[in-house]
């Protein structure tokens, strides 16, 4: 293997910062990792390694095919045209080494936290990324507290798939779909899971208006996907730049969150009385978000998007970054109404618009 394409990346090899062959999302986080920022560790499968299964398995072509044909594909055909392709992706055999090197990277995550089966997030992270931006948020899957080996090399594949699913192929950008631009790969993130006493979304502007003097944070108890998804109401803070005072705060009557149950896997669960009207986060945490948000920020040179956590000890985790984009192109468009953006959901709670809550669906998160 090419020292700068391997199979398998760590976030904090030095080579990680960036690297093309993470995609979109895990590149950025690896970024954030080589800058000193608190990453949960990880490893990512790389676009390298995606390639080398669709050749080994005889699918490069179709999936080229496929996605060049995006464009011309009506919504009601995209399952019959991809049911081949996708049916290749979730069973040909993976190749021997790639699959030997997951199981080691694996197997060195498990070393490193100490713990055995340690959950994890896989999360997708396309090149196409890349080329959409931070719109692009919530097309593919991510997958949370996956346990084993075995499972995670299951997820691994689901993250595949998703490259051929009806959102990403339908997913448009000034009327072009987005996957046909080129012959884009998928990293697969190999994330050790946090254990979130609260989470949630900033950005560091308000996304109403665009005012880069503020930082604008939602918030909840448990796991972040109830802000990612839009399903539970957060708690919202505004904070000043400059004098780093909370100039707005909005707190939720939160009576459910997302959180790991050994029965259920990743669940909306009710919330102890106690917990009921109680800020998710102290005001000390929402200072340091927003700190936090600025030194990212000056990091990137532009206005960001972060998803991020506060784990049971207290310690801020930056979960992922992205640029922010309602204010720097226009917005995109997809044909099918799979998932809206973190940022599209904040926008529609700050304008007062209600959003649909979803059948809950397990350990599948917006990626």
């Amino acid at each position: 293997m090419s020292a700068a394409a391997p199979f398998v990346l760590w976030l904090d090899d030095p080579i990680a910062n960036g690297h093309p062959a993470l995609g979109g999302k895990f590149s950025s986080l690896g970024e954030m990792t080589a800058s000193g920022f608190a990453v949960p560790p990880g490893f990512g499968i790389t676009t390298t390694a995606y390639r080398n299964f669709m050749d080994a398995a005889g699918l490069s072509e179709e999936a080229r095919r496929v996605s060049a044909a995006a464009d011309k594909m009506a919504l009601e055909d995209i399952k019959s045209e991809t049911k081949t392709l996708i049916a290749g992706v979730l069973n040909a055999p993976l190749p021997a080494q790639l699959e030997a090197d997951i199981r080691e990277a694996y197997a060195e995550l498990e070393h490193r936290t100490g713990v055995k089966d340690v959950p994890v997030a896989v999360r997708s992270s396309g090149e196409s990324e890349d080329l959409a931006g931070a719109s692009f948020a919530g097309q593919y899957d991510t997958f949370l507290w996956v346990c084993g080996i075995e499972s995670v090399l299951h997820h691994v594949r689901q993250c595949w798939v998703g490259m051929f699913g009806e959102a990403v192929l339908s997913y448009r950008v000034d009327g072009q779909a987005v996957i046909s631009r080129g012959d884009f790969g998928m990293c697969v993130g190999i994330q050790q899971m946090v254990q979130a006493r609260a989470a949630g979304v900033m950005f560091t502007l308000n996304p109403l208006n665009g005012d880069r003097s503020k930082v604008a944070m939602e918030a909840v108890w448990g796991l972040g996907e109830g802000v990612v998804k839009g399903d539970i109401t957060p708690s919202r803070f505004m904070v000043d730049k400059v004098t780093l005072e909370i100039v707005e705060r909005k707190r939720s009557d939160q009576r459910e969150e997302y959180r790991f149950h050994p029965s259920q896997g990743v669940a909306v669960l009710p919330i102890e009385e106690a917990r009921i009207g109680v800020s998710c986060l102290e005001e000390s945490h929402v200072l340091a978000l927003a700190e936090l948000a600025k030194h990212i920020e000056r990091r990137r040179g532009a206005p960001q998007d972060i998803e991020w956590a506060v784990d049971v000890n207290g310690e801020v985790r930056v979960l992922q970054v992205r640029p922010e984009t309602v204010w720097s192109r226009k917005a995109a468009q997809s044909i099918v109404g799979k998932q809206r953006s973190p940022i599209g959901h904040v926008l529609a709670r700050m304008a007062g618009n209600q959003i649909a809550k979803p059948a809950a669906n397990g350990a599948k998160g917006a990626a």
